[in-house]
This record gives structure tokens, C-alpha cells and sequence, in this order.
């Protein structure tokens, strides 16, 4: 079990996280807020490439600092950019990266065999990879982070400028390999954990705010999400009274998804809420803010 206990960081008088808590075992962990808000911090202290300030992160019961080089053997780690050599190929690339952790050959060409395998890129094993899609070089990545076999994989930003057909390959991935070991994915794109995690950790205000299944998050705002449709000449003023979650034309009118609190009206239909309806109401201040000009 990884625990963080009472864990914040510092940079001079900036505080990035504070008292965060948290504890993980086997299974995938949607680390899930907008870009900014601590997510990367956090990976960084897990991964050990930065340290708290305050608390401690413990691997069954022992301070990861103390652990130091047996800890970081159990870790894979997929930072949102990761180096590689273009004109490698993967085969290359992975025996390069299994020399520099010092694994035994033998047992490293078996690893990168089946990791090839098992990230479909078996038939392109050993073409350079300046020629392979933003997908491909992804699965790259994820066998680089699995070639120890870890016992906890961490993934930063990971689907970032994936094609949506590569996204749904990636999430099926990371299930399987989430069965007996801890998996955390940080990302700000609520679809690529909607559909694996087995829990939801929101950060907001460099603290924890939720933690729990997509269940237990979506009940947030249950009773609160409902749909419509208006004439357009309505719109403008029924969304100063309401939190507007997405907008469509359906038939000459403007049907929206949204949050209220007030009662409902006969026009209203209540509707069940999803993680992405939550993200958009928990983040709505950082995300307004974000997309100003």
C-alpha cells in the first residue's frame, strides 16, 4: 500500500500542496483536476524526483526517502514528455532503458518482447520511431514505465494529443494492467478516466477535496443536473439563472444540460449526473479563469 500522510510542498513562501492524505492499493486512480492545480507536484513527490515539505509518503509501512533505489525499482514512471531517440527503434529504445536499470539480458529481451506485444507494437519492433504517430510513441512510453514489471505505475498527462481511437486503446491497456498493481493517472481529460478508475481524487485550493468512486463523486450534485430546450432568444437571459454544462441545437432550439438549485420547473427533466458534469461545477472558477483572453 502507498500512503501520503499529511503531505505538503513548499517553494519558498508559495504553497503548491498542502495536508494532502491519501492511500492507494491495487487498481486505477483517476488523479483528475485543471492543468495548474497540483497534479504534477504531487507525481513529482510519488516519483521521488522532488520531496515534501512537510508529511511523508510511505510503501508499506517504510518512508519512501528511506527506501531510496528499492523503492524506486517498484515505480514506472510516464512523465507528460518523455526522451527518446527518434531514430531507434523500439526494440532499441527498451534495451537502452533495461542496460541503464542494470537488468540481466536474457530477462530483459523476454521483457521487451512480451511489453511489444502487449502495447501492439510487435510488428514495428524494430522500425525508427520518427516515423510513429503520437499514439504509437505513447505505447512506447508505457513499455518503458512496465519494462521492471512495477509494482506502482504512474502516469502523467499521458492521452495528451492522442487521436480518440488511440485513447480508447490506451484505457483498455492500463485496466488490464491495473490487476495486480496500483495505477495512478493524472490528467485534466475526464473521458480517459471515467471509464477505468475504480476511484476519482480531485484537487482543488492545493488540497484534496474528493475522493472516491464515480458514484460516490457523482452524487455531488445529484438532484441538481437537468435538461431543456428554449428558444434562443431565451438563452442568454435562462443562463444567468443556471450553470450551463453543454449546449446543442435540436430541432430550431437551443437544448441545454445544466445545474440548478431552485426547484424545477415543468419544462425541466432531471437528468443522472456524470464526472463530467462534477468536474465542470467543482473546477468552474479555474476553468472561466483559464479561458479568459
Amino acid at each position: 500500500m502507498l500512503v501520503v500522510n499529511h503531505v505538503s510542498k513548499s517553494y519558498g513562501k508559495f504553497e503548491a500542496l498542502k495536508d494532502i492524505n491519501l492511500e492507494f492499493s491495487n487498481g486505477v486512480y483517476g488523479l483528475l483536476a485543471p492543468n495548474g492545480a497540483g497534479k504534477t507536484t504531487l507525481i513529482k513527490m510519488l516519483t521521488t524526483l522532488i520531496f515534501p515539505s512537510k508529511g511523508e509518503i510511505l510503501y508499506n509501512g517504510t518512508n519512501i526517502t528511506r527506501l531510496g533505489e528499492k523503492y524506486r525499482e517498484l515505480l514506472g514512471y510516464l512523465p507528460q514528455e518523455f526522451g527518446y531517440y527518434k531514430n531507434y527503434s523500439p526494440k532499441q529504445f527498451l534495451e537502452y532503458i533495461g542496460a541503464l536499470k542494470g537488468m540481466d539480458k536474457k530477462v530483459l529481451e523476454k521483457r521487451i518482447d512480451d511489453l511489444l506485444k502487449l502495447v501492439a507494437l510487435e510488428d514495428v519492433a524494430t522500425k525508427k520511431m520518427k516515423k510513429f504517430s503520437g499514439g504509437m510513441i505513447q505505447r512506447v512510453g508505457i513499455a518503458q514505465a512496465m519494462l521492471n514489471d512495477p509494482k506502482i505505475l504512474i502516469l502523467d498527462e499521458p492521452t495528451a494529443g492522442l487521436d480518440p481511437k488511440e485513447r480508447v486503446r490506451f484505457r483498455n491497456l492500463l485496466s488490464e494492467l491495473a490487476r495486480d498493481r496500483i495505477v495512478i493517472l493524472s490528467t485534466h481529460i475526464v473521458s480517459d478516466v471515467e471509464s477505468i478508475a475504480n476511484e476519482i481524487i480531485m484537487i482543488k485550493d492545493k488540497q484534496v477535496l474528493y475522493k472516491g468512486s464515480i458514484d460516490e463523486i457523482c452524487k455531488i450534485i445529484a438532484g441538481m443536473v437537468y435538461e431543456t430546450s428554449i428558444p434562443y432568444e431565451q438563452a442568454a437571459m435562462f443562463k444567468k439563472e443556471v450553470f450551463s454544462l453543454s449546449e446543442k441545437q435540436e430541432d430550431g432550439l437551443l437544448k441545454i444540460r445544466f445545474i440548478s438549485k431552485k426547484a424545477p420547473e415543468p419544462t425541466w427533466t432531471a437528468v443522472k449526473p456524470n464526472l463530467e458534469d462534477v468536474f465542470l461545477y467543482v473546477y468552474r472558477d479555474d476553468i472561466q479563469e483559464s479561458s479568459a483572453p
